[in-house]
């Protein structure tokens, strides 16, 4: 109420100026001066001018000369104190929008969350035309202000460069409405994520708000907000025309006739992400086909009822401008394959996942139109329909790959790798994993046929064992740089002496999870490297020593930046004493469950060139609150710490050193 009457106060100049327009909505006495000889149920006329929202309510006017009232309810009436608030929707919404500066909205946005809403509901279009009206009536009275104001400065008020993302109970349409009209002074609200939850309050009343107080928005993600429907996203579209960017993932509500809003609204278009969106058919994505002729990226996932009519016409009417597609989890057959190898002429990114309809088919012929002639990455992830034919057409419609992801092939096998090597010559990382019938054989010919070849990943292939080839059978690969063995059991202490042998430009090697890795297994791997280890992964290496540690860091500890040994229970204070006295530049040291004690993080801390900015001591045992202390005075470096499992700290002992170490996130 103080608020209210605070505003009254400073506003009467406009309230004195819009007298008879309230007059006119309330239907009082004050007509006839205004209109002298008029009947007081005619229209005023043009001489008022009247901004009638749809919601204004209609009113009962009792008949000249009667009362319903007695003279005990006038008078006590006249004694109640007069307030704004008792004014209609309508009559308020035509005070606000005449009100003269965004200086005075933002004071009466923060009256009541009722004026709020009013105010963010009025268009910058009804707001400019009053003030185009007033700038004209005193353009021969008042001297023009704006010669001097540089064109830059007034085309950047409002460019669109904040940023808002609300979480779950934080996404309202209060809070909606509050982000619109606070951003329209202070750079434009340019992106906006909601991550909501299945008891997300936003409606489509928040995105309205969104819709009329930032035009500057070019990136919109909706992420489970279950109350969102097509009038909301229609809204967005209508006042969002810069819009560049769409995330929508499960919003239910949501169909082709929010997508098509958005289609004939937002030409500049260029990133589409639609996932879980079960309202969604074809017509939505043929008119963003149609319609957006910039469009760059499209992701389309776990959609049921999107099926070949709506990807294919996206793909050929967008192939002038569709660099990456990622389709998954779709009722789609070989003919969106067909489609895509056709019009993908653009395409640089492609991913295919959980497509069961697809079979050797699909695959064959995407290769065999040769459209693909500018892929550079290709990932296909459980669809039973790759083969070695189908592989093989790939490589050859496909001369500029540079990235092969595989993943859950059941009928890949070494002559479909052998005859992709062939022909894939400019191919620099193959990533292989749950494909079983892939063996060493395989994996040799690739290396053999690709001299570009910079990473090479297996990871849970069955098929990897040791073979009996010596070194001087094996091809050498003097480009191969990263190294990652991941989970292959068959991978023993043979096949990494002869990888040592013939990878001797090896920077970076990730053997986590290979229980057979032995010390002396490494040991060619680190003898024989020339470039310097900057990377090396051994977590739950379990039969890793402070021996090896101590080679590795006599060999390579001027060039390495992370070292991982989680799990590595042989570990003890050693390999510390050898990591500070030789590793000068590394950044990223994890020593979860090992077995160091309180004198080894000593050693770890006091060591002068050694300069961590990520440590982890999670789950060691023998790490008491005596290494508080030394934690403490690790650096201003440190900027991550974990300390989770460690039983035997105190979390007031965490408590202290968090005080301490007030720049540091740590973790207990």
């Amino acid at each position: 109420m103080i608020l209210s009457n605070v505003f009254m106060g400073s506003c009467f100049c406009v309230v004195d100026s819009i007298r008879s327009t309230i007059a006119v909505l309330a239907g009082g006495d004050d007509l006839c001066p205004l209109f002298p000889g008029s009947s007081r149920f005619l229209s005023p006329g043009r001489n008022v001018d009247v901004y009638c929202p749809p919601r204004k309510r209609a009113r009962v006017i009792a008949p000249l000369g009667f009362s319903f009232r007695g003279r005990e309810e006038v008078a006590a009436e006249k004694q109640q104190p007069r307030s704004i608030d008792t004014l209609p929707d309508e009559c308020l919404f035509e005070i606000l929008r005449r009100l003269p500066g965004e200086k005075e909205r933002s004071s009466c946005a923060c009256v009541s969350k009722r004026w709020l809403m009013l105010l963010i509901s009025i268009r910058s279009s009804e707001l400019a035309a009053r003030m185009k009206t007033t700038d004209e009536s005193v353009k021969t009275r008042m001297p023009d202000l704006s010669k001097g104001v540089c064109a830059e400065e007034k085309e950047c008020e409002n460019n669109g460069y904040l940023t808002r993302r609300l979480d779950a109970e934080e996404a309202t349409d209060i809070r909606l409405a509050s982000i619109a009209f606070g951003s329209c002074s202070r750079g434009g609200l340019g992106r906006l994520f909601i991550r909501g939850s299945n008891s997300t309050r936003v409606t489509d009343v928040g995105l309205s708000a969104i819709a009329h107080g930032c035009p500057s928005l070019r990136v919109l993600s909706l992420w489970k907000v279950p109350l969102i429907t097509d009038a909301g996203l229609s809204e967005i579209a209508d006042g969002c025309p810069l819009l560049e960017k769409i995330d929508l993932c499960q919003c239910p509500q949501i169909s082709d006739k929010g997508l098509i809003a958005v289609a004939q609204k937002c030409p500049n278009l260029t990133s589409l992400t639609i996932e879980s969106c079960s309202s969604i058919h074809n017509e939505g994505l043929q008119a963003i086909g149609r319609c957006c002729p910039n469009l760059k990226s499209v992701t389309v996932k776990d959609c049921m009822r999107v099926g070949d009519q709506g990807i294919a016409s996206l793909v050929s009417s967008a192939s002038s401008s569709l660099q990456r597609i990622k389709l998954q989890t779709l009722n789609i057959s070989d003919l969106v394959l067909a489609v895509i190898g056709h019009y993908g002429k653009n395409v640089i990114d492609l991913a295919l996942i959980d497509l069961q309809k697809v079979n050797e088919k699909g695959f064959w012929v995407m290769g065999k139109t040769l459209g693909l002639q500018r892929l550079r990455s290709i990932s296909i992830t459980s669809c039973s329909g790759l083969t070695d034919l189908g592989l093989q057409a790939i490589s050859k419609g496909s001369p500029s790959l540079k990235q092969l992801f595989i993943c859950k092939s059941e009928y890949l096998s070494d002559a479909g790798l052998r005859a992709f090597a062939e022909t894939a010559r400019a191919l620099e990382n193959l990533h292989l994993e749950d494909c079983n019938q892939v063996t060493l054989v395989g994996v040799s010919s690739l290396l053999k046929c690709n001299p570009e070849l910079k990473s090479l990943a297996l990871a849970r292939c069955l098929g990897i064992k040791d073979i009996t080839l010596c070194p001087t059978q094996m091809p050498s690969c003097v480009s191969l740089r990263s190294l990652t063995i991941h989970d292959c059991p068959g991978v023993t202490d043979a096949s990494l002496q002869t990888v040592g042998k013939i990878c001797p430009q090896l920077q970076n090697v990730d053997l986590s999870g290979q229980i057979g890795v032995t010390d002396a297994s490494l040991i060619p791997l680190i003898g024989n490297s020339k470039g310097g280890f900057v990377e090396v992964n051994l977590s739950n290496c379990v039969n890793v020593t402070d021996v090896l540690v101590a080679m590795l860091v006599k060999s390579h500890g001027g060039t390495l930046k992370v070292f991982n040994l989680d799990g590595c229970k042989q570990i003890t204070d050693r390999s510390l004493l050898a990591i500070a006295d030789g590793c000068s530049e590394l950044d990223n040291l994890d020593l979860s469950s090992c077995s160091i004690s309180d004198y080894g993080v000593a050693v770890l801390a006091s060591a002068r060139q050694l300069n961590l900015r990520i440590l982890s001591l999670a789950s060691c045992s023998k790490v008491t609150q005596k290494s508080l202390p030394f934690l403490g005075n690790m650096g201003s470096s440190m900027v991550g710490l974990n300390l989770q499992h460690c039983r035997l700290i105190s979390t007031y002992g965490i408590g202290l050193l968090e005080e301490k170490l007030w720049w540091c996130d740590i973790l207990s």
